[in-house]
């Protein structure tokens, strides 16, 4: 009997182990543009861990796609390779590698709380310079930016606090400097 973990295609290098990177894709703003970028993706089996788009360029009806994905070094350049093919799209940076960059994301978090729950979670929110967007007697709704693991690390800690849901916007990002993608 074969191994439960045998399987009939090589496996990546252990150098090539599964990296996050960061796409930006610039593309007409037209109907059906994004179908077919998430196409790409669902048709070859590669996962989208965030999407985010915008217009970003009225005037030449332009919109921004910012995709989080991971895979070998590869599978992230053939991922590349194919959105460039595509026709709508007139660029792809990666901003994982083209210099530095920031990348944000924004989080709506509901915590349900009274007496020292209460207290602790505005304390909380304090140290991570999350807002209070919304308030009631028995919950708050707090507003978080930064990076992916900030809000992660703020989830984390409200979860024993009374934790009743997220909203995220999934990650923006754009490279530091005075040139444009």
């Amino acid at each position: 009997m074969a191994n439960a973990s045998t399987s009939h295609y090589p496996a990546a290098p252990a150098a090539q182990g599964i990296e996050s990177h960061t796409l930006c894709v610039l593309v007409d703003n037209e109907p059906g543009v994004l179908a077919r970028v998430i196409g790409l993706f669902s048709g070859r089996g590669y996962n989208i861990d965030s999407l985010t788009v915008s217009e970003t360029e009225h005037e030449k009806h332009l919109s921004r796609i910012t995709i989080v994905t991971g895979g070998t070094p590869m599978v992230i350049e053939q991922i590349k390779n194919q959105l460039e093919r595509l026709v709508p799209i007139h660029r792809v940076v990666d901003m994982t590698v083209s210099g530095p960059a920031i990348q944000r994301e924004l989080a709506m978090v509901k915590v349900r709380g009274k007496g020292d729950n209460r207290v602790e979670a505005l304390r909380l929110a304090d140290a991570f310079r999350a807002r209070v967007i919304d308030a009631g007697t028995e919950s708050f709704v707090f507003e978080i930016t930064g990076a992916s693991d900030k809000i992660e690390s703020f989830i984390a800690l409200m979860l024993p606090l009374g934790l009743v849901e997220v909203s995220r916007t999934g990650i923006v990002a754009i490279q530091r400097g005075p040139d444009g993608m």
